[in-house]
């Protein structure tokens, strides 16, 4: 299922963001925020603080989300569907 995102660049712009499992594209929305996920395709990346690594891939929902926490600031994760926002801040 589909992960609406909401965040911030280092340089204070917002983006918001679909992150769609689908190897071809898999995150729609912001030019730049999927630009940033296509720099990091094929390395591997923690899920979280303290691991597992995966590499990244099109088509991993958890890596693809695993990247725009790790070099943006992710506000808002929500899960289509679902009804549940986990709401980070730092």
């Amino acid at each position: 299922m589909p992960h609406t995102v909401t965040g911030r660049f280092d340089d204070g712009s917002a983006y918001q963001v679909q992150i769609t499992g689908d190897a071809v594209r898999p995150v729609v929305g912001s030019t730049r925020a999927a630009a940033l996920f296509e720099l990091h395709l094929g390395e591997s990346i923690p899920l979280s603080p303290t691991g597992p690594l995966r590499t990244v891939a099109g088509n991993d929902e958890e890596a693809v989300l695993a990247v725009l926490h790790r070099y943006s600031n992710v506000l808002e994760s929500r899960r289509s569907g679902h009804g549940r926002t986990a709401q980070v801040t730092a």
